[in-house]
């Protein structure tokens, strides 16, 4: 049963990351029923912390608490992506989950877990700039870029910021229920569950460094995504056998001609999302998906959410009729 919760901080902790472990945690809402948590912010760098905003904040807990805690939040900070982290805590974090305890990381926390040799084999999430970080300083993590969290008991890991709150939120209803994590949410104005991914707010084009023979070709397929087109014609344009044209396109992209465009009409179906009034089947066509069952099917194997879906987190509900 979850009743003791314990936010482990280093110097420069974010102080949004945690607010959302002690908004969910940290207060008393018995008045209404629900649970009340033994919380407490822990210590691993002194009395006294700076966070990332440049205020400080104040505490009577060192590492020792986190001895008696069911769950223990290492929330984000400024440089904890590349730091060195106090032996203490590692040492702290490992026996934690040794007895039994749970570890949840928001954000660049992760990166605390592994140090701490946690991640090692498991499934892991973090802030979509972090990724290929995460997976180079710890290769025997299996880092999942897209996600909100990742749930690899005890092991809990979230993507940046506000995926703290719906890891913390899957905690809660995870060990007592849908009804209390509902409530909890409610109280703080937020969905008790959301739709999708990280990859729905990924602002990242597909590399175009590199492409020394098919960078023109490159830019026709950008302005013809409405197109039907196939590698031979494509080849044509660059002057090539398609045998070595798809060879080369590999080389100077890192994918297939197919996956590029599919990508790419991808990423103009979320542009006219959140800057039109366009309908589903205008999109479609534009994007050269066709048909709107098309073009939702491909957005959801994409982005883990749907055209309306995202044009309603995106520009608002009154825009996703």
């Amino acid at each position: 049963m979850l009743t003791n919760v314990a936010a482990v901080l280093m110097d420069g902790v974010h102080p949004f990351e945690l607010g959302v472990v002690c908004e969910v945690f940290g207060l008393d809402r018995s008045d209404e029923g629900l649970p009340v948590y033994d919380f407490a912010v822990a210590s691993a760098e002194g009395p006294t912390l700076r966070t990332h905003a440049g205020f400080t904040i104040s505490t009577p807990y060192g590492l020792d608490r986190l001895d008696e805690a069911d769950l223990i939040v290492v929330p984000a900070g400024e440089s904890y992506v590349r730091r060195i982290y106090p032996a203490d805590l590692l040492d702290a974090l490992r026996r934690a989950t040794d007895r039994g305890a749970r570890v949840l990381s928001v954000c660049s926390g992760v990166f605390v877990l592994g140090a701490a040799g946690l991640l090692d084999g498991r499934r892991c999430a973090v802030h979509w700039r972090h990724s290929d970080e995460l997976s180079r300083q710890y290769p025997r993590a299996v880092v999942e870029p897209d996600v909100l969290y990742v749930d690899e008991d005890p092991v809990i890991t979230s993507a940046g910021t506000a995926a703290g709150i719906d890891a913390c939120l899957h905690i809660v209803r995870k060990e007592q229920g849908p009804e209390v994590a509902n409530k909890i949410a409610r109280r703080m104005v937020v969905p008790p569950h959301r739709d999708g991914g990280q990859a729905q707010y990924i602002d990242r084009p597909l590399p175009r460094s590199q492409c020394d023979t098919v960078g023109e070709v490159l830019t026709w397929m950008e302005r013809h995504l409405d197109e039907e087109v196939t590698v031979e014609q494509l080849a044509a344009r660059a002057h090539m056998s398609p045998r070595t044209f798809a060879r080369r396109f590999q080389q100077e992209t890192g994918t297939t001609p197919y996956r590029w465009i599919l990508r790419q009409r991808v990423l103009l179906a979320q542009r006219l999302l959140e800057a039109t009034d366009e309908t589903m089947d205008a999109i479609a066509w534009r994007t050269g998906f066709g048909t709107a069952s098309t073009l939702r099917h491909q957005f959801v194997r994409a982005l883990g959410t749907t055209p309306q879906a995202y044009r309603r987190t995106f520009r608002g509900p009154e825009a996703a009729a």
